[in-house]
């Protein structure tokens, strides 16, 4: 039977949604709770989830499109309740000349020739089925004969734990990196394609060949068409700089997509050296050779950009802020989070009054802290960097003054600190900015709120962040010195009634008043007052809502604040 299926609430509030990409197609089995597509709205990137087990019938919408909240974005084919197997039953009957499947525990194959009851050709089975028949798609079966895949050995993933075509591709591949393992599998494979029993010799040695070599290559079982325009490698031979293919959909086994993932590659972008029933394939090793050609293109990039002068750390990833020809216009849609980001940022400006406090902090002490510890962080696999220091200073100067802690219930009519320590941190992302929240961060020890500050930003760089992460903060930091630039006038996180802004630190000459060091000390070692030495210096801005928070209360706060950031030291009595 046919069910449609309608873009669901993914979010409070959330009225539209803009189809990102399909992750399946038309003809595509699908498994309850497996991802169908990626969906953009004003919050964040999610994956939509099939609610049945079954095959796509039709896409309602392309890539790109938004649609709103309630409207039918794909249509399924369900298997009928009751029907005998599900879709296993339906797959079977419509495949002349393959085996039919078991339905039930007293099905057994007929004898072959001589007498004796053949063998399962699958060998005993490993998918929870009492009658010891392994489930599997009739497709399934012979692509595993042709791969020399054991069938017993494979977990299945489909409806009931059916073995599916992409499970024993995904075996195929596994076997492929275990070579004295996949040659067995070949040899043993004796079934014939009725299900009947047939000599091993029948396979001969150039057909264990085949199926070692199709093992190899893990989406076989069609004969390849090479891809005009592609450049295939030979093995030893260096892998060219290659163009991103920027397709819609690609074919690949879950394995390919996982190196895709680890090497952060998009593999719709891996140029393919095959097709199959007019869609690309990509390899594992196609997307390992196109991740290296991309690192080597951006390091001559960079090679280049350092001898022409123009701007450290300029990459390939740039090329996208070309410059608009002379004459012409490019129009960049306005939706989706930016769009909620501007709406964010007009609704703060124009309802709180903002009024920024600069003033800037001798952190030479924070530096060496830092330096001294960084070390430690890392044996424990954690990256410990300035933000984490801030903080934690930021929670002790809060609870000082919690009025910085606080929002402006206009409603009510109240002013309402609150007890909790949720610091935001601004991330800048390629769809705009972003705050993640570091949630009771007082709580938190110096190492915790760094490893869960470097998760959520990095999740919020590539969109996999949920809405929930991004909820709930009371005061936000912002580190625009990372970039470059010493002051600016931050927009506060609405309805937050502060937010911090983090110059640049620098080596400064300063002014060191009554401290004692080689470089300020007299030849009787007397420490000498109002020596000026190089020292680093961090400049602060701090943006305050004028309704709630007096320009005094800010600059008490920035005093408390410099207090800890002078001397990491005293975070030890918090």
């Amino acid at each position: 039977m046919v069910r449609e299926f309608k873009l669901p609430d993914v979010g409070e509030g959330v009225a539209e949604g803009e189809i990102v990409q399909w992750l399946v197609g038309p003809g595509d089995p699908v498994s309850e709770d497996q991802p169908v597509a990626e969906v953009e709205t004003d919050k964040a990137v999610v994956e939509v989830p099939s609610p049945v087990d079954g095959t796509v019938k039709e896409l309602r919408a392309e890539a790109g499109d938004v649609v709103p909240v309630g409207e039918v974005i794909i249509v399924f084919d369900v298997p009928d309740e009751g029907s005998e197997s599900g879709a296993s039953r339906t797959e079977s009957d419509s495949v002349e000349g393959e085996e039919a499947e078991e339905t039930g525990a007293d099905a057994a194959p007929e004898p072959a020739e001589g007498g004796e009851p053949p063998e399962d050709p699958a060998g005993p089975s490993t998918n929870g089925e009492s009658s010891g028949r392994v489930f599997a798609a009739p497709s399934a079966r012979r692509l595993a004969r042709e791969l020399g895949v054991d069938l017993a050995a494979v977990e299945g993933s489909g409806p009931g734990g059916r073995i599916t075509e992409m499970d024993v591709h995904t075996a195929a591949e596994t076997d492929a990196d275990e070579p004295d393992e996949a040659e067995p599998a070949a040899e043993t494979e004796t079934a014939g394609a009725d299900g009947t029993a047939a000599d091993a010799d029948e396979t001969g040695e150039g057909e264990r060949e085949a199926a070692i070599a199709e093992a190899e290559e893990p989406l076989g079982g069609a004969q390849p068409t090479v891809v005009e325009g592609s450049q295939p490698t030979t093995e030893g031979a260096a892998a060219p700089a290659a163009e991103p293919a920027d397709r819609d959909r690609t074919l690949a086994t879950p394995a390919t997509r996982g190196v895709a993932k680890e090497l952060d590659v998009d593999i719709d972008a891996v140029p393919a050296t095959e097709e199959r029933d007019g869609e690309a394939v990509v390899t594992t090793e196609a997307v390992r050779q196109y991740a290296e050609s991309q690192r080597a293109a951006q390091a001559a990039d960079a090679e280049a950009v350092s001898a022409g002068g123009e701007r450290e750390g300029a990459t390939a990833a740039e090329s996208d802020r070309a410059e608009v020809a002379a004459g012409t216009e490019e129009r960049v849609p306005y939706r989706g989070v930016r769009r909620t980001i501007g709406q964010q940022m007009e609704q703060s400006k124009f309802t709180a009054p903002h009024v920024t406090h600069h003033d800037q902090v001798d952190v030479t002490g924070l530096v060496e802290a830092r330096d001294d510890l960084a070390e430690r962080a890392e044996q424990r696999g954690i990256r410990l960097t300035y933000l984490p220091f801030v903080v934690k200073a930021v929670v002790a100067a809060l609870r000082e003054y919690p009025i910085l802690n606080s929002q402006l219930d206009e409603q009510a009519e109240e002013i309402v600190k609150q007890g909790d320590y949720n610091i935001g941190i601004a991330t800048a992302t390629d769809a705009g900015l972003m705050v993640p929240v570091v949630e009771d961060a007082g709580r938190k020890s110096l190492l915790s709120v760094a490893s869960e500050a470097n998760e959520l930003v990095e999740k919020a760089r590539d969109r996999s962040i949920s809405r929930e992460e991004m909820q709930g903060g009371t005061f936000t930091v912002t580190n625009f010195g990372a970039i470059g630039g010493e002051y600016a006038t931050p927009i506060i996180n609405y309805p937050e009634t502060a937010i911090l802004g983090l110059g640049a630190i620098k080596k400064r000459p300063w002014v060191v008043e009554d401290e004692r060091s080689e470089s300020s000390e007299s030849a009787t070692g007397e420490a000498v007052s109002g020596e000026v030495v190089p020292r680093h210096v961090m400049t602060l801005s701090l943006s305050i809502d004028h309704r709630v928070i007096d320009g005094a209360e800010a600059a008490r706060f920035t005093n408390t604040l410099k207090e800890y950031l002078r001397d990491p030291t005293l975070l030890l009595l918090e």
